[in-house]
């Protein structure tokens, strides 16, 4: 009964034509897809047991009504007769893919025929198939733009790909290589060694070190191994380190010469604290130095006052020296030297682009003093934009730069100068009340040269000595002369003292410095200081001086005094009873024109 209604004819059929379309019918179910017969009417004339279950298809059906769709489609592929594929209709929420194809008795279009395919399965595999598409084109991209070179080997050793990369390193073309072996390569001059062949040999990874021409390379293959263990194919890396390898050389270098820097600034600083001996005779000057020492194992801030030239910058390398951070530098900024619009950069440092021309980022004195000692001179000229940035420094011990807006920790002892009275500053409101306290934790007076005549001929015999050695003359003061140093107040202190002693090594014409070689503003000194009848009448020659240092200071002031009173040469030889040649050789000889 089922058989016999699937067709639809106008008179009972024979039995043979029964048993026929019974077979008919029976082909068409185990065939497992849909399939169905419709006329040119769009009268469904045979629909199997898919379409009868799945699609609600039954021979009588209108197809027109129940899938209007697909209808129009069959009417076109009997009005073209050609044959449509992957049509799709939906029923519920299966979806099927549907072939249409026209049915022709004797050449003329009598129907079709409609092949019905669930493609659930189609649809999974298809958007597996995308995907993997998708997934291979973007390794590929992947592979291709990576900047480190790729070569990918079969388990035997042949080439089966090869990016930009590589090609560039190795100066090769992928369609010259893709397809040799590894040993070919080599044989071939492409490589000197293949890790190819190291990998299928240890069946691990290698790694090696690879010059090509000018570049260095660090090359790593990998095997990747099948489901039965063996190796299918192997990934060589190759990395350029050219680059990396220039900047970690020049790295080095400039950490060498920074270290060559700090190691020259110490021995420098050395070198300077050594040959500028302190000379402690008077008591003020040898507590200066006990109270110099003593702070120097804290680590307290410091203020050390004294005048212009007593040697403030002295104490603070003497405090350097002696404590725990002597291994580091001392770096010194004078804050009256420097622009008030370039302190703060000067001290804190600057990013990039924090104002023009700041090309570059740049530390500061206290980032470039950090574990050491920052020295800030004339630390009285400090803006006062910069006293509350180093206020703020001094509180928490943190840094940010000019246009910065991050801080660093520094660990800076710090130990500032001045010769300015701050605390009239203070009251004048030129220099912040905090920041003077947190200044002035241990204060250091450095007393005036005039305050320490104890230290004053044990100074200048010192810097004579000094300066003759470094001339290679050695130098002698005439009486005379030593009381004009020795009357004179230094108003630039010992510094002054110090360019005078140099002035006179370097410009004196004979052994003995007298008189006639002292700048003119020493003869106040003499004036305000009368001699007494002895001293008028017979000088009194220092012990250390010989017999003919002596008469040869006479002879010199002799001659200087008989060229300002008769000022030519015949007058001279006439008024000492000596003949002219001899007056000229000897003026000559002292100098005296």
């Amino acid at each position: 009964m089922t058989i016999m209604a699937d067709f639809v004819g106008e008179t009972a059929p024979t039995p043979e034509q029964t048993h026929q379309d019974a077979f008919n019918a029976a082909q068409y179910n185990a065939m497992g897809d849909g399939i169905i017969s419709v006329n040119t009417a769009g009268t469904v004339l045979l629909s199997d047991r898919v379409s009868r279950v799945s699609l609600d298809i039954y021979p009588g059906s209108s197809l027109s009504e129940q899938f209007p769709a697909l209808w129009s489609k069959v009417v076109e592929t009997m009005r073209d007769r050609r044959p449509r594929f992957e049509l799709s209709v939906q029923r519920g929420e299966t979806s099927f893919l549907v072939t249409v194809s026209p049915v022709m008795v004797d050449d003329e279009v009598s129907g079709a025929i409609c092949v019905f395919v669930e493609n659930t399965d189609l649809e999974i595999m298809t958007r597996q198939l995308r995907s993997f598409r998708e997934l291979t084109k973007e390794l590929t991209a992947i592979i291709d733009s990576s900047s480190e070179g790729l070569w990918v080997f079969d388990g035997y050793g042949v080439v089966l790909r090869v990016n930009p990369a590589a090609e560039r390193n190795n100066r090769v073309k992928k369609e010259v290589v893709v397809g040799l072996t590894a040993r070919e390569l080599i044989e071939q001059g492409y490589m000197e060694r293949s890790p190819a062949l190291e990998v299928l040999g240890s069946k691990g990874v290698v790694n090696m070190l690879v010059n090509e021409g000018n570049r260095k390379l660090i090359v790593t293959g990998t095997p990747v191994f099948g489901d039965e263990g063996g190796i299918i194919r192997v990934v060589v890396s190759e990395r350029d380190i050219t680059e990396i390898d220039k900047l970690q050389r020049e790295l080095e270098d400039q950490e060498a010469i920074k270290g060559q820097f700090w190691h020259h600034m110490l021995e420098q600083q050395q070198a300077e604290l050594a040959s500028q001996t302190i000379i402690a005779k008077s008591p003020r000057m040898i507590t200066a130095l006990r109270q110099a020492v003593k702070v120097s194992s804290a680590d307290s801030t410091v203020l050390i006052h004294g005048e212009s030239g007593v040697g403030k910058g002295l104490f603070a390398d003497l405090i350097h020296k002696n404590s725990s951070r002597s291994a580091k530098p001392i770096i010194k900024l004078n804050c009256g030297a420097i622009p008030e619009s370039l302190i703060e950069s000067e001290l804190f440092g600057h990013e990039r682009g924090a104002f023009t021309g700041a090309q570059t980022a740049k530390p500061g004195y206290l980032e470039l003093a950090d574990n050491g000692i920052l020295f800030l001179d004339e630390i009285a000229e400090l803006p006062l934009a910069s006293q509350v940035k180093l206020l703020r420094f001094l509180e928490d011990g943190r840094v940010t730069r000019l246009g910065g807006t991050t801080g660093r920790t520094v660990d800076v002892r710090i130990i500032a100068a001045t010769h300015r009275d701050l605390e009239k500053m203070v009251v004048e409101k030129t220099f912040r009340l905090d920041l003077y306290y947190r200044l002035n934790v241990i204060p250091l007076y450095i007393p005036a040269l005039r305050e320490r005549q104890e230290c004053l001929l044990p100074l200048i015999r010192h810097y004579l000595d000094y300066f003759s050695q470094k001339v290679g003359k050695q130098k002698r003061l005439a009486r005379a002369a030593l009381d004009a140093l020795l009357a004179y107040s230094y108003p630039g202190n010992v510094r002054e003292l110090m360019n005078l002693c140099e002035r006179l090594v370097v410009m004196s014409e004979t052994e003995v410095i007298d008189l006639q070689d002292l700048p003119k503003q020493l003869f106040g000194s003499l004036e305000e200081k009368p001699l007494s009848q002895s001293e008028q009448t017979l000088p009194v020659w220092p012990g250390d001086m010989t017999l003919e240092q002596i008469l040869e200071s006479v002879e010199r002031t002799l001659l200087s005094d008989a060229m300002k009173e008769h000022g030519n040469q015949y007058r001279i030889a006439e008024a000492l009873g000596i003949n002219q040649s001899t007056v000229a050789r000897k003026l000559k000889k002292y100098g005296i024109s």
